[in-house]
């Protein structure tokens, strides 16, 4: 009788453990409602990670300008060194070019002043002598002369503006 009652105490407490491990009964809750509370779990985490990818995104797009700005940079400092270059090649032609023309008689240096650009004319004439600039016009031909007159005019015009328009 010890054992049965022994026998019967095991099977009671065994029955509480048994029912603990049955599963939860299967809520009446709808389908839609289980979507929104599923969503509504995970929505927090969604948006941290939509903003670390946003995140990602610009700083690598910041990385990709700040390359394209060295790269830029670069070219900007070769070109303003090329400039310099030539800035400097072409004022030792130019003066070189005027002292060409200043040893020149004014009947040989007209005609070639007129097939020349004529600003560069009016630049070469602008830096010879008065004297001798007004015996090569007086050589050229008058209408070329006056369009070489007129850009020496305007050069030397205060209200002419230095921006090309």
């Amino acid at each position: 009788m010890v054992r049965q009652a022994i026998a019967l105490a095991a099977v009671v407490m065994l029955v509480p453990q048994v029912g603990a491990q049955e599963p939860a009964s299967v809520s009446a809750a709808s389908p839609e409602s289980e979507i929104q509370q599923f969503c509504t779990n995970i929505a927090d985490a969604a948006r941290d990670q939509r903003y670390l990818l946003q995140k990602q995104e610009l700083e690598k797009l910041q990385a990709d300008v700040d390359e394209r700005i060295a790269v830029l940079e670069g070219r900007k400092t070769e070109y303003q060194d090329w400039l310099q270059r030539r800035n400097d090649f072409l004022q030792r032609a130019e003066a070189g070019l005027v002292d060409i023309f200043k040893t020149m008689k004014a009947d040989a240096a007209a005609p070639q002043l007129e097939e020349m650009n004529l600003e560069i004319a009016a630049a070469i004439i602008m830096k010879l002598p008065a004297r001798q600039s007004g015996l090569v016009l007086s050589e050229m031909d008058p209408q070329k002369a006056g369009m070489i007159a007129t850009i020496i005019a305007s050069a030397s015009d205060p209200n002419t503006s230095k921006e090309p328009t």
